[in-house]
């Protein structure tokens, strides 16, 4: 029976007068919600790969690395936020990291690309936001670096910010992510166990027909392979036909964007995924772009088509601390990195790493409804762990 079946009416009218901005559909799904502990993809059995995971299973298993997110949850019809992800505890702008590039389609907003792309460094911390507020964002970042001490006389800096489109769920016209949102998100960034789901920048997210959001994960090499780690966040907002861990979840589910009565409804199979991707080992841009290259691959081990409307971007980085260039630095300088025969573990470490995040950004969202009361619900565990099983799919 229906949650709202069993309260009594004098009940609901309670909920009513308490919370007013809140619909009787969005009080059950939040109550449904809350009885269901949510579980990672690994906590599940689900396990891609053969590399493990580091730590936290997170981007900030690269040390030095932090993220912080701001979640909007407003009323009825705002449904969006910001993510962070800081390269290093340091001035990024002051000690540049190397940084590439990569774009599997560019349906999309992104700011900052072509400057990462020309000279091989990213300067700012990554903001990562929804389609109409990028602007706002970049303009954030841009204020809330250029206040830091040492920077009185920078005259140039080099947001950047990637996006995906919550229209669904989030009233993206409202403009409604601020400055000051951009602020909080900074000042919650930290290098453990990061958030995963319906928060930040992936509150008004979906992906192949569900509720998705944010995801991390990360690989470890083995020593006698470098023993370096890899870590990727995910903003996934995207369609396909979902595949998990070669279990066809998405055909068995009968939830995909040619299943419908006509070929496909546009809004279902559009979309888009920010994909960022973190290193320590010493890699310079021209070897980071190749390794962002192989993220695309893990996004496809997961169903994506990278369709006509979604716009598939990765960005990578370097940590590595001889890597880093000081701002206004001149002259010669050595670097010592990998050789690329020694680039093929990174590789393998990228490919999984992006599709156990992407399952995480499935596994841990939750229902939501927003926007002119729109639904999106999140994939119904129960069900996909029956599918996982009937193919082998999870230890």
């Amino acid at each position: 029976m229906p949650l709202l079946q069993k309260l009594s009416p004098l009940l609901i009218l309670a909920f009513l007068i308490v919370l007013p901005g809140c619909s009787l559909m969005a009080m059950e799904n939040e109550m449904n919600n809350n009885d269901t502990e949510l579980q990672r993809a690994r906590d599940l059995g689900v396990k891609p790969g053969i590399l493990q995971p580091g730590q936290w299973n997170a981007i900030t298993d690269v040390s030095g690395v932090s993220v912080g997110h701001k979640s909007l949850i407003e009323g009825d019809n705002i449904r969006t936020g910001v993510t962070v992800i800081n390269p290093h505890e340091g001035n990024v702008f002051q000690e540049k990291v190397p940084g590439a590039i990569y774009v599997g389609n560019g349906f999309g907003k992104a700011l900052g690309f072509s400057q990462v792309q020309e000279l091989g460094e990213i300067e700012t911390p990554i903001a990562l936001s929804n389609t109409l507020s990028t602007w706002e964002v970049a303009a954030a970042v841009r204020d809330y670096m250029i206040q830091k001490p040492g920077m009185e006389n920078v005259r140039s800096i080099n947001p950047v910010v990637g996006e995906t489109n919550d229209g669904f769920l989030n009233d993206i016209r409202g403009a409604h992510v601020t400055k000051e949102h951009v602020v909080e998100a900074f000042e919650n960034a930290d290098t453990g166990p990061v958030e995963e789901g319906n928060v930040g920048a992936g509150v008004g997210t979906r992906s192949f027909g569900f509720k998705s959001g944010i995801g991390t994960s990360s690989r470890v090499l083995p020593e006698d392979r470098g023993g370096y780690t890899v870590g990727v966040l995910v903003q996934s907002n995207f369609g396909g036909v979902l595949d998990i861990n070669g279990a066809p979840v998405g055909e068995e589910l009968g939830e995909h964007f040619m299943s419908g009565e006509v070929p496909y409804q546009v809004d279902e199979e559009e979309g888009s995924i920010m994909m960022i991707v973190a290193t320590d080992a010493p890699i310079s841009s021209r070897n980071l772009e190749r390794l962002a290259k192989r993220a695309m691959m893990g996004l496809s081990r997961t169903g994506s088509i990278a369709s006509n409307g979604s716009g598939d971007f990765v960005i990578a980085f370097s940590t590595h601390e001889e890597l880093r260039r000081e701002h206004g630095s001149r002259g010669e300088y050595e670097t010592r990195e990998l050789h690329n025969v020694d680039m093929s573990p990174l590789f393998l470490g990228v490919i999984e790493a992006t599709q156990e995040a992407i399952y995480n950004s499935l596994f841990m969202a939750e229902d939501m409804t927003g926007r002119d009361g729109n639904q999106m619900d999140a994939l119904p565990m129960d069900r996909v762990i029956e599918i996982l099983d009937q193919y082998g799919a999870r230890e």
